[in-house]
C-alpha cells in the first residue's frame, strides 16, 4: 500500500476520533444542517461546534456552503454513513464477546 494512502487513512481516522465529530456527523445524516442546527441538537456552545466542523472540513469529510451570512454543512461523501455504521456493529460484536467471556466465567 503506497504510504500517500497510508497518511490518508491515519489523517482520515484522527479526524473521526473525537466523540463531537462523530455526532455531528451522526446528526447531517438525516441532511444538511447549520451551525445553529447542529449546536441545538447538541446542546454544546456554536464556537464548539464551529472548532469540529473546521477539522471536518480541513479533512474534506464534511463541505461547507455559505447560505447569506450562515453556512450550511454536509457530508460529502455518503460512504462516510457506511463506515460508522460498520463501526457500530464492530462495537457490536465486540460488546457480545464480551457479554458471552462474563457468562461464561459466572458458570
Amino acid at each position: 500500500m503506497p504510504q500517500e494512502l497510508q497518511s490518508f487513512k491515519a489523517e482520515f481516522f484522527k479526524a473521526l476520533s473525537n466523540p463531537l465529530r462523530i455526532r455531528i456527523l451522526e446528526l447531517l445524516r438525516d441532511g444538511d444542517k447549520y451551525v445553529h442546527e447542529l449546536q441545538e441538537h447538541m446542546g454544546i456552545d456554536s464556537a464548539v461546534v464551529s472548532q469540529q466542523l473546521a477539522i471536518l472540513r480541513n479533512r474534506n469529510i464534511v463541505l461547507g456552503v455559505k447560505d447569506g451570512t450562515k453556512v450550511m454543512y454536509s457530508v460529502r461523501d455518503p460512504l462516510l454513513f457506511e463506515l460508522l455504521d460498520i463501526a457500530k456493529q464492530i462495537f457490536n460484536h465486540s460488546l457480545n464477546h464480551t457479554i458471552q467471556m462474563l457468562q461464561d466465567m459466572n458458570q
